[in-house]
């Protein structure tokens, strides 16, 4: 993102809540916002626990956040970190998004540098589990 360039609107909420990532342990903070069908954002952040599999991701923890206030579909996320290229979310956050966002939801993948990288939920995970596959025939 060049300086003449105006920032995404999700980038200021996901870098705040950033700096509140609990990562002692990495010391590896991310920070997302998602905007839910609303309009209202949402944001979360990395919560670790010495116990690597217990802890959080930021993607989950918008997520968590939206379905808390009882929305059920975001529109938009944003995800970002300190590191060399965009943060691209793990597998289950991923899939997590699928849950809550068509396959043509924005995704933008940032870095704290102000690189940023636009794709899909459906492009993040081509050929999702969905509902559907819950269905009998």
């Amino acid at each position: 993102m060049s300086a003449s360039e105006t920032p995404h609107p999700l980038r200021d909420p996901a870098a705040k809540v950033r700096e509140n990532a609990h990562a002692p342990y990495s010391n590896f903070k991310v920070g997302a916002a998602i905007r839910a069908k609303s309009g209202t954002v949402y944001v979360g952040c990395n919560v670790e626990n010495v116990a690597y599999p217990e802890g959080t991701c930021a993607e989950a923890g918008a997520i968590a956040a939206m379905v808390a206030a009882g929305e059920k579909e975001l529109i938009e996320a944003y995800v970002i970190a300190d590191c060399p290229s965009p943060v691209p979310p793990c597998g289950g956050c991923r899939q997590k998004l699928k849950e809550f966002g068509a396959t043509d939801v924005a995704v933008t993948l940032a870095t704290t540098d102000g690189v940023e990288f636009k794709t899909t939920i459906g492009d993040l995970l081509p050929g999702a589990f969905d509902a559907g596959h819950m269905e009998r025939s």
